[in-house]
């Protein structure tokens, strides 16, 4: 199905595309409405009542709508359930969750192999269903949607209805109206809806889930994530989302939890407040670090594309963890994260995978401020010294990575002691340097560039400028040491790892140059 994409009510809205589906039944022809939309707002109309509850409906299976049908306003009252009343809760389901997590996601419109055969109602249900669920991501129509009680429809639907097909579905639309504020304001307003949402985390079924979790991340990156805190805010929901996170093995559930654990973290103060304590208490930390284990396990044996998102959004859980004063250290102290961070950096195929190894190259830069004891386990490691360089093009677009890249650049080059290394040695960071030459120079560049070609702009940013000139300063530094042992370093067995006189100049010259 398609996914909305939240949008300021300011954007103007997309055209929709011409003339309905001949798949789709026909709109009624009595009803005209003024909208400013190319597909018949009594279409949608039509549709909407196609989804009022069976057996609130007529006790045989969904038919084809009357022409002579009036307002669906009477009928969809009519099924509405109080929510507050009749909220039947399953959060004593975590422990003994009995869900194959690891199942793939059936096809929205698939052949039904996935999931018990269902009747031909609920295979007409689920058709009208998908169309709308498409249609919602449309401003016009999920306003239009909402003004005709889709919400209303919907909350009865995932009170009564035991079907997992059509909660998928039902929340997916959901998952679309919350895109937009209107729709998102309608939501909020029914009193029971958010707690229905929120206890479906405790379905069996992985795509009702997956739904879930993209509509509560809607929701928490909303004006009204404070609306959706509230009903999330129960220690038993925090935990459930913990478990699915840490036992699910089907890819896209495990994308979409971990979104929703990004989402909490990037929230408003507020929503951390409330919802990071009781998360960190129960092993968020160890859960992100373990997971990103995995996935690294993953890239360096089976480089599998599918898993490249769920890398990323793992890494910026694991970021946006590292600068929260109150629970940095529990994510800073780790050696075997660093470890695992410094590993990524060091992955020689980048193409697929470099903003990952740049917000890995970050979040070395977050704990080596944190706890310097890590800087002296760096300091020898040239093929992390390479990797930081080859991280140049990729932030090319990020001031912020860029500083970082500088920072632990700058944090490796100090410790290096060449006046009282052997030539052997000095030959080897040279060798390194050198080889990035074009990547050194092209990210200077870039900066005078970026700065309006003053040279002195390069340097506005104080930490920035410091970290960048502490490295050139360094670099030049080698270079010298190496220059003046010149033929000692010739004469070292250096064959397999030559270096040009004439690039060092170059690059020598380079580090004078936008040096201060």
């Amino acid at each position: 199905m398609a996914e909305a994409v939240p949008t300021d009510p300011t954007i103007e809205e997309e055209e929709a595309e011409e003339g309905t589906p001949t798949h789709h039944p026909s709109a009624p022809s009595h009803e005209f409405f003024y909208l400013s939309t190319t597909v018949d707002p009594s279409y949608i109309i039509s549709l909407i009542r196609k989804l009022l509850p069976v057996n609130s409906a007529s006790e045989s299976e969904v038919a084809p709508e009357s022409p002579n049908q009036g307002s669906p306003t009477r009928n969809t009252e009519e099924v509405v359930v109080s929510n507050d009343e009749n909220l039947k809760s399953s959060k004593n389901k975590s422990e003994n969750m009995d869900v194959d997590l690891s199942a793939e996601f059936c096809h929205p419109r698939g052949d039904g192999n996935e999931r018990p055969r269902v009747s031909v109602g609920e295979e007409a249900w689920e058709e009208y269903g998908c169309i709308l669920w498409d249609l919602a991501a449309s401003k016009t129509h999920a306003e239009l949607m909402v003004e005709n009680l889709i919400l209303e429809v919907l909350s009865t639907n995932l009170f009564v209805c035991k079907s997992e097909r059509v909660t998928e579905i039902s929340i997916g639309i959901i998952g679309n109206l919350a895109c937009h504020e209107v729709p998102m304001k309608h939501i909020i307003s029914i009193k029971g809806l958010i707690e229905i949402i929120v206890d479906k985390l405790f379905m069996d079924d992985p795509q009702c889930l997956c739904e879930t979790c993209r509509l509560l991340t809607v929701g928490l990156q909303s004006g009204e994530s404070i609306t959706w805190t509230e009903v999330l805010q129960s220690e038993h929901v925090l935990c459930q989302i913990l478990w699915i996170a840490e036992n699910t093995l089907n890819l896209q559930l495990l994308e979409k939890i971990i979104g929703l654990i990004l989402a909490i973290l990037e929230s408003q103060q507020k929503v951390v407040s409330a919802l990071l304590p009781p998360m960190m208490k129960h092993g968020l930390a160890n859960i992100l670090i373990n997971l990103l284990s995995f996935e690294i396990s993953k890239l360096m044996t089976e480089r599998m594309p599918e898993r490249y998102s769920i890398l990323d959004l793992i890494l910026r859980a694991v970021e946006a963890l590292s600068v929260m004063d109150d629970h940095s250290q529990d994510i800073c102290s780790s050696t075997e994260l660093f470890r695992l961070i410094c590993d990524l950096v060091k992955f020689p195929d980048k193409v697929e995978v470099g903003n990952c190894c740049v917000t890995a190259a970050v979040l070395i830069a977050n704990m080596l401020s944190d706890v310097a004891d890590h800087s002296s386990k760096i300091s020898q490691d040239l093929c992390l010294l390479d990797g930081l360089l080859d991280l140049f093009p990729f932030a090319s677009d990020d001031e912020e990575a860029r500083n970082a890249l500088w920072n632990v650049i700058a944090r490796i080059l100090v410790r290096i002691r060449e006046t009282e290394m052997s030539p052997s040695s000095v030959h080897h960071y040279v060798s390194v340097l050198v080889r990035k030459l074009d990547l050194i120079e092209d990210e200077l560049l870039n900066q005078q560039a970026e700065s309006g070609h003053e040279k002195e702009s390069l340097f506005s940013s104080s930490s920035t400028a410091n970290a960048r000139e502490t490295s050139l300063g360094r670099m030049i530094s080698i270079l010298n040491q190496w220059t003046a042992g010149k033929e000692n370093a010739e004469n070292v067995g250096n064959a397999e790892v030559p270096v040009s006189m004439t690039d060092v100049k170059r690059l020598l010259d380079c580090c004078h140059k936008f040096s201060k």
